[in-house]
């Protein structure tokens, strides 16, 4: 969203009109909401190139920007309070220029403010002027004096001197420590003439952890015949030199990942480069380490998941042309990676690509249009496509590429619909394992194979709730409940969207009464169950909360590969992209838990996470059983994810999409008011809706509904009051809500705009 130019109050130095200056510049700085501000070059100092980092002015601050527009004087209208920049920290763009305009249009598509997308493009340790120092490390070398045989030294130093005489380029100060070399017997053998001690530049490297992750593919394996024909029709595009879009859509186990790896070993022996996308942290180390078999050191990788100092050096790394080939999360889709000729978009429909802050982009969306901008290919993965990719390929916009069979025709898990109101008839209302998932993960115990439970919902109660007032423990912050976490003493009540948290009472907070019950389950609290009803089994889980430790989940994961894991339990995290060959049964608790939500996408979003995590069964030698506990079994979603019949789904879906004209058929905005009172959010939005329907009273372009409370009503602390605009025509429809906006700007600080969301929460 647009703000003000930079007019505020100046010294005496910078009471100067723009006559004063000859070049110009327009500066993106990270604080939400500002346009680009303008700034002028001071005489004597060099003018920054497009994608340079600049120190500026702004209030008493001091920011680091990026320069977005150089102009000349006789561009810029004459007038006062335009301040001159304070330093110019690169002579050369920080920043390829093909990535400022991608981060432009980001900003423009996304309804934010440049340089909210400027700090999406930049790494930790890259934002301020202080930040650019790398990790350097002490290296010793032998000079030409050192390299005499005949030299005097001591047997200590003569053992030292050996250890550098077999290393041209020098030996760290750390790996001769470790050899018994001294840091003294280095400075004597250094003030002797005999060795130099430098600084030299160390690039932490992430790709420890991540091998323990890899599972060797063979390059000379014979594909499937569809796999064949598949790459060939990629390699096709690809030649092609110009954008092209496909959707690669294969069924769990089908080989998808061989190909990503073949087609772009094609691609970079072209002379471009590959950009490799992954929804989740937890997938990044396993993707990574098989393209690093490949391509060895030209691979970096960029997610959170990494250090800052990690992230800082792997982005140098990019920016430096030292790699052909990037993998990562969402935000890697800005890498700064010269010549792209292929981006693949991995298990495209995921919810992970959504940013939930401004700006609120689609890393999948992104993609498309860096691949567009490129002449690129763009490969969008999935065995679950979104609604909209695949109504793009059925319509002819994408290439469509079907891989229908699993590799070496192993066959798809069998699947077990489980009717939990049956189940609760024969054992009581407090079942959480039915007697079919109970049993099979026995069995696999028995027998040596694994077993993944998936619930996707964490904690170990969603409520508790008082018998006698029927009240509950609810986030003062929140219109939530609060999930209880811990069995016994360390029970701990948490809000998941502020993180509020609070002992669980043992009285009613309302009616003080000692009848307080839990009501609901999680992850905790079914890894307590499968630990109670399967004694013997190694059992762990693996959600957000069990893996807030940097490496933990890479460790958990490995220790699941190499088979010290019996039952692994989590939420989605668990579902997606994993290769685990020892998994012969998959469990689904809850399998309905998100048909409940009010939102359009919930069928969908259902549909894909049971067959993404039925599909990680059987993927081995042994065949796969996929248990589903429900108590909507016949609901079309489940029904037809048990069957693996993504066109049967698609059709039935899109009955409902065009009934209720929802996307793909139309665009949609999504767009929520926050205000500290419910009346006062109530009356900013209607004020919007009235402006937004004033602007197009026939409906020609678009259509507005509400406003109405949102299904999060409160949210930290703040009343949500929410709109939607419906349409054809994005670009009116957005241009029409972001000028309302910000004729308001301290409505503007209050109101969050999603365009193409994925929740409407």
């Amino acid at each position: 969203m647009g703000g003000p130019t930079n007019v505020g109050p100046t010294t005496s130095d910078e009471r100067r009109t723009t006559n004063d200056y000859h070049v110009f510049v327009r500066v993106a700085v990270p604080v939400p909401g500002l346009d680009l501000l303008t700034y002028a070059v001071p005489e004597g100092m060099i003018a920054p190139a497009l994608g340079a980092r600049v120190v500026v002015p702004l209030g008493s601050r001091s920011l680091t920007g990026i320069v977005i527009e150089v102009a000349q004087a006789s561009s810029v209208p004459d007038g006062k309070g335009i301040k001159p920049l304070k330093s110019v920290l690169d002579t050369d763009p920080f920043i390829p220029s093909d990535v400022v305009e991608l981060a432009r249009w980001t900003a423009e598509y996304y309804a934010a403010g440049p340089g909210e997308a400027i700090t999406a493009v930049l790494p930790p340790k890259t934002r301020d002027e202080r930040a650019d120092a790398h990790k350097t490390s002490r290296v010793v070398s032998l000079t030409a004096a050192g390299t005499d045989p005949d030299v005097k030294v001591t047997t200590r130093q003569r053992e030292a001197l050996d250890v550098l005489a077999g290393a041209a380029e020098g030996v760290s100060s750390v790996e001769l420590a470790r050899r018994g070399v001294s840091a003294d017997i280095v400075s004597r053998l250094q003030r002797a003439g005999l060795v130099v001690v430098r600084e030299a530049r160390v690039d932490r490297d992430p790709f420890a952890a991540a091998s323990l992750e890899a599972t060797p593919v063979d390059p000379l394996r014979a594909l499937t015949p569809e796999q064949d024909a598949g790459l060939e029709r990629l390699l096709e595009l690809s030649r092609a030199g110009t954008f092209k879009a496909a959707l690669l859509h294969g069924v769990t186990g089908s080989g998808k990942t061989e190909l990503y790896l073949r087609l772009s070993a094609a691609v970079r022996d072209a002379g471009r480069r590959v950009l490799m996308l992954v929804p989740e942290i937890a997938l990044t180390p396993q993707v990574a380490a098989l393209f690093r078999q490949t391509f060895h050191e030209r691979v970096a990788i960029q997610h959170s998941g990494l250090s800052d100092g990690e992230r800082h050096d792997q982005w140098q790394r990019i920016r430096r042309g030292e790699v052909d080939v990037v993998v990562g999360t969402r935000s890697a889709v800005f890498s700064p990676l010269r010549d792209v000729g292929l981006i693949i978009v991995d298990e495209e429909h995921d919810n992970s690509y959504k940013q939930d802050e401004s700006p609120r982009y689609n890393g999948r969306d992104v993609a498309l249009v860096r691949a567009q901008k490129a002449g690129a290919l763009a490969v969008l993965g999935s065995a679950t496509p979104s609604m909209e990719t695949y109504f793009n390929a059925m319509n002819g916009k994408y290439d469509r590429i079907v891989l229908e069979r699993r590799v070496m025709d192993r066959p798809l898990a069998s699947v077990t619909v489980v009717d939990m109101r049956e189940e609760y008839a024969a054992e009581g209302p407090d079942v959480i394992l039915s007697r079919a998932l109970r049993d099979g993960i026995a069995a696999r115990v028995e027998r040596g194979e694994q077993s993944i439970v998936l619930l996707n919902r964490r904690g170990f109660a969603t409520a508790v709730f008082c018998r006698q007032c029927s009240g509950t423990i609810d986030c003062s912050n929140c219109d939530v409940s609060l999930v209880v976490h811990g069995e016994g003493a360390a029970r701990w009540a948490r809000c998941h969207y502020c993180n509020y948290s609070t002992r669980v009472p043992n009285v009613c907070p309302t009616c003080k009464a000692p009848y307080l019950e839990q009501m609901g389950f999680g992850t905790e609290r079914v890894e307590a169950q499968v630990k109670k009803q399967c004694p013997d089994a190694r059992v762990a889980r693996l959600d957000r909360d069990s893996t807030r430790r940097k490496g933990s989940l890479v460790a958990l994961l490995a220790k699941f590969r190499a088979g010290e894991i019996d039952v692994l339990v989590g939420t989605q995290m668990i579902a997606k992209g994993h290769d685990f060959p020892r998994v012969t049964l998959v469990g689904v608790v809850s399998a309905d838990v998100g048909l409940g939500m009010a939102d359009f996408r919930a069928s969908e979003r259902t549909f894909q996470l049971l067959t993404q995590v039925a599909g990680r069964a059987g993927r081995g030698e042994t065949p796969g059983e996929a248990v589903v506990q429900t108590i909507y079994p016949t609901h079309y979603s489940i029904l037809l994810a048990c069957h693996q019949d993504y066109a049967a789904f698609y059709e039935r879906e899109m009955l409902f999409r065009k009934a209720m004209r929802y996307p793909p058929l139309v665009s949609l905005i999504n767009t929520v008011v926050r205000a500290k009172t419910l009346a006062a959010a109530m009356d900013d939005a209607s004020q919007i809706v009235a402006q937004m329907r004033q602007q197009d009273p026939a409906m020609t372009h678009y259509r507005v509904l509400g406003p109405a409370p949102a299904p999060l009503g409160k949210l930290r602390g703040e009343y949500r009051v929410q709109l939607l605009v419906k349409g054809t025509n994005r670009r009116k429809m957005r241009e029409t809500l972001v000028a309302i906006v910000n004729g308001r700007p301290e409505l503007a600080r209050r109101t969050l705009i999603d365009v193409d969301p994925l929740s409407v929460l």
